[in-house]
C-alpha cells in the first residue's frame, strides 16, 4: 500500500534521514473517516510520532524519518483495516495502535469464541454493549492470560486497566456461559481520610468502595440488565469480608485493590476458589491505605505462590497507562521520587 520516495529536508533533518511513503485508500467515505473531522486523527498521528502526513486526493503520503515514518504508515493502514469491518475510530484506538506499533491489522478472524485472536494478533472481547481491545502489549498478554489460567494476578500502577479488563473478561465468559456467575470484590478500606459512619442499610454503607466495579460492569451490560442480574444474585458485588466460609464455585472473581487485603483475608480469599471458576486478582503496590505496620497480603502472595504452576503474575507499568496521558508522567515522577528515597 506504500510506496517510498526521496524527499526534500526540511533546515533541521539530514537529507538522508527524510523520505516519503505513499499511502493509496481506494475508499473516499472510509479515508474521510480515517483522518477524521478536521484531520484530527491524522493530527493526532502526527504529534505522536513525529511525521507528517499530507492528504493528496485519495493518497496519504507519511513523511519523516525512517523508523517513525514505517510505524505511522503502519498505523494508517490497521486503522484502514478497522473502519473495513464497520468500527469506529476513536483517540483511544489511534492510542492504542501507535502503542501496539500497527502490527496488528485485521487480516481474518481465526476460530475462537467471545474472545477473538486474528492473524494478527489482535485480541477482542465482546461485551453486550462494547468491544473491548487492549492498546498495550502488557494489557494484551494480560487478557490472555485471564482466559487461559483459573489464578492470574494482575499488578501495576493506576489506570492500566486491570480492574476494566478482568471485569471485562468476566462478563465475556458470562455471556459465554462459560461461568453462572461474576463476583466481584474489594476490601472496605478507605483511602488515607476517614469518612465516619455512613447512613442508610448494608448496601448503602459499602456501595461507594464497590462503586469502580458498578461503573465497569454498567460499560459493559445495559444498566437494566445489571440490576436484574444483581437481583438474582447472579452478579455479586460485595466487599472483601462477606466472603468468608464460602465456596465460589462456577464463577468468575475478581478481587479489586488487594494491595488493601491482609495476608489472612488474601489467604482467605485465595481458598475461596471453586470448581468451575476463574479468579483474578488486581492490585498497584504503591497505594497500600492499610494501617502503618500491617503487611499487604497481596506483596505475601506473589512472594509464596509466584512458582505454582496454573498461576499468572502479569505487571504493568506506567507505560501502560491508558487514562490521561499526565497520569503516566505522575506515576513516573512518583516512581523516581520512591527510588532517590531508597538509594
Amino acid at each position: 500500500m506504500g510506496i517510498d520516495a526521496l524527499t526534500p529536508p526540511t533546515s533541521d533533518t539530514p537529507p538522508e534521514h527524510v523520505h516519503e511513503t505513499l499511502m493509496e485508500f481506494p475508499d473516499n467515505r472510509l479515508l474521510i473517516d480515517l483522518c477524521g473531522e478536521f484531520d484530527r486523527n491524522l493530527a493526532q498521528i502526527e504529534h505522536q510520532l513525529s511525521v507528517q502526513i499530507i492528504r493528496r486526493g485519495n493518497q496519504l503520503a507519511v513523511i519523516g524519518e525512517g523508523e517513525a515514518r514505517g510505524q505511522a504508515a503502519a498505523v494508517l493502514q490497521a486503522l484502514y483495516q478497522r473502519l473495513e469491518t464497520g468500527k469506529v475510530i476513536e483517540a483511544g484506538d489511534i492510542d492504542g495502535e501507535i502503542r501496539m506499533g500497527g502490527s496488528e491489522a485485521n487480516t481474518g478472524a481465526r476460530d475462537g469464541d467471545q474472545m477473538e485472536l486474528f492473524k494478527g494478533g489482535r485480541v477482542e472481547i465482546k461485551t453486550r454493549k462494547k468491544l473491548i481491545e487492549p492498546r498495550t502489549e502488557a494489557q494484551k498478554a494480560y487478557v490472555q492470560s485471564l482466559f487461559k489460567n483459573e489464578l492470574a494476578f494482575g499488578i501495576g500502577p493506576a489506570g492500566t486497566g486491570k480492574t476494566y479488563l478482568a471485569v471485562a473478561v468476566g462478563v465475556n465468559m458470562f455471556i459465554g456461559g462459560h461461568v453462572d456467575r461474576i463476583i466481584l470484590s474489594r476490601p472496605a478500606v478507605e483511602a488515607g481520610e476517614k469518612l465516619g459512619y455512613l447512613p442508610g442499610d448494608m448496601k448503602d454503607k459499602v456501595d461507594p468502595y464497590m462503586q469502580p466495579l458498578y461503573d465497569a460492569l454498567n460499560d459493559f451490560l445495559p444498566g437494566k440488565q445489571v440490576a436484574k442480574l444483581i437481583e438474582e444474585k447472579r452478579i455479586e458485588i460485595a466487599p472483601l469480608a462477606f466472603m468468608r466460609g464460602r465456596t465460589l464455585s462456577n464463577a468468575f472473581v475478581v478481587l479489586d485493590e488487594a494491595q488493601n487485603a491482609t495476608t489472612m483475608q488474601m489467604k482467605m480469599f485465595l481458598t475461596r476458589l471453586g470448581e468451575g471458576s476463574r479468579m483474578v486478582i488486581t492490585g498497584d503496590r504503591s497505594q497500600v491505605d492499610l494501617p502503618r505496620g500491617v503487611q499487604s497480603g497481596l506483596r505475601d502472595a506473589e512472594g509464596l505462590l509466584k512458582g505454582i504452576d496454573q498461576i499468572a503474575f502479569n505487571y504493568f507499568t506506567a507505560k501502560d497507562v491508558v487514562r490521561h496521558p499526565l497520569v503516566a508522567r505522575i506515576i513516573e515522577a512518583y516512581d523516581a521520587a520512591d527510588i532517590a528515597k531508597q538509594a
